[in-house]
């Protein structure tokens, strides 16, 4: 079996800018920041984004690479709403198709079925359907002739997600109270790159923790990456908590001392510029 392990440079050397991808994780928690990091530090733009939105969002948008958002929200859950995708939003900086949480679920599912689209019930008599035109109802063929959303296939040109631990193969284990859809965004994708805070002998995977948690199998991921901390500042239970006190002041910050401060040098100058703030602070 194949070695697929990246750094997270190696990872965005093989994105490219108009891209669609898909981020994992949900709201302000594991997200894939290194890796989010990493595409910041490159020049790739013109992205679709596909997410149950959190920090993720508020950078790339913020640094102008986001075209286009599919998005059920955008939040960092203890702040409801993510201030740095407000403000790029306001200022109408990409187009946002907004859709409700079990309609962007059912996308993935399609896509990952390799389906065009998916029928729901959610969003029918809501402002959903106003707001997207481009949404299509369709009409069951059986006897109830019953309405339903058809809900376009969220296909994904490249996925990114952040797990507890993996194996040099790919498969991936989440060891906190929610898998989230992580195995849908590397199911929908062509390609899925998985960052996990370690990586471990397959033994390893079920030594200690349930098959169920093996969330993520081989077949689906392109590559993975050993990053310590990767999902900081959001959470990554068990492994740590959201970094609340550098959420708040990364809320409050104006975009550009942000990132001068935290994001101009690698992931090592991240970390170090975070452990300064910190000390700072005490």
């Amino acid at each position: 079996m194949s070695d697929k392990t990246m750094t997270v440079d190696e990872v965005v050397s093989r994105l490219d800018s108009g891209m669609t991808l898909g981020i994992g994780g949900w709201g302000s928690r594991r997200k894939p920041m290194a890796l989010v990091r990493a595409l910041l530090r490159s020049r790739i733009s013109d992205l679709t984004i596909v997410s149950y939105g959190g920090p993720d969002v508020g950078v790339l948008a913020a640094a102008g690479r986001i075209r286009k958002l599919v998005a059920a929200f955008a939040t960092l859950d203890s702040i409801p709403l993510e201030p740095h995708y407000r403000a790029a939003r306001e200022r109408g900086a990409f187009e946002l198709m907004e859709i409700d949480e079990a309609m962007f679920l059912w996308g993935l599912r399609a896509a990952a079925n390799r389906l065009p689209f998916l029928p729901v019930r959610a969003g029918l008599g809501s402002d959903v359907m106003r707001v997207n035109p481009v949404l299509r109802t369709v009409t069951s063929p059986y006897e109830d002739g019953e309405t339903f959303v058809a809900v376009p296939a969220l296909r994904l040109d490249a996925a990114l997600v952040h797990v507890n631990r993996a194996d040099r193969q790919g498969n991936g284990q989440y060891l906190g109270p929610d898998p989230y859809f992580d195995d849908l965004f590397c199911e929908a994708a062509d390609a899925a790159y998985v960052s996990c805070e370690r990586i471990v002998d397959t033994a390893e995977l079920t030594k200690e923790a349930p098959p169920q948690t093996l969330l993520i199998r081989r077949h689906t991921v392109t590559g993975v990456v050993e990053a310590p901390g990767g999902a900081h500042f959001t959470s990554c239970a068990p492994d740590y908590t959201r970094d609340e006190a550098f959420q708040k002041m990364y809320a409050r910050t104006p975009w550009a001392e942000f990132s001068a401060r935290f994001l101009d040098g690698d992931e090592q100058d991240y970390r170090a510029a975070v452990r300064t703030w910190h000390e700072e602070r005490s």
